[in-house]
């Protein structure tokens, strides 16, 4: 008797939510460093869902390298010491969608463009969501990158934080829709 074939699917990935805080959240996880540590810098922003309305229930994660280019590779990432930079952060969103972190602006190698990597969950995804925010303040960097430049321009906007007049910076996180942030494929 012949066995027939059997086709086998891949495991859908597990949607996020709606209790995904549980065990995900720690004190002061948004801190990366001291909000008024020398050199803190505030990073905010707001995630959107396709329709253009701000997601409520997401949180995003950021890990970025020190001043000097170095990637950060001390132990506590969940702990805040009060001194050990770590690079790593967690941040909600709340109800407008708003998320912050007070973190360093990241230094990066000669020629290259400094950026944070990031992490996005929100409900109804079925896996995270991996980009990346790169700073604006050094043109010639990050029009000669070869990622930034394989992405037309449109693109490459949803990608750079724009620096506001205090220093900080902002960057929308879009979902889906018209102008969807880039996201990797990992």
């Amino acid at each position: 008797m012949a066995v027939p074939a059997r086709t086998l699917r891949p495991t859908p990935g597990q949607t996020v939510g709606p209790f995904f805080a549980y065990g995900v959240e720690y004190e002061r996880m948004h801190q990366i460093v001291d909000p008024y540590a020398p050199g803190a810098v505030l990073l905010g922003g707001t995630v959107y869902d396709g329709a253009g309305s701000p997601v409520p229930d997401a949180f995003v994660e950021i890990f970025g390298a020190d001043e000097s280019g170095r990637v950060p590779r001390d132990r506590g990432a969940f702990r805040r010491d009060g001194h050990t930079f770590t690079g790593f952060g967690r941040a909600f969103t709340n109800d407008e969608g708003h998320y912050e972190f007070f973190t360093r602006t990241p230094g990066a190698a000669p020629g290259r463009p400094a950026f944070f990597a990031a992490i996005v969950f929100a409900r109804g995804l079925p896996d995270k969501l991996h980009t990346r925010i790169y700073l604006p303040d050094d043109p010639g960097a990050l029009a000669s990158d070869p990622f930034l430049a394989s992405l037309d321009a449109s693109e490459r906007a949803t990608l750079t934080a724009q620096r506001l007049d205090d220093g900080s910076l902002r960057h929308d996180i879009r979902l889906q829709g018209e102008k969807e942030t880039v996201f990797l494929e990992f």
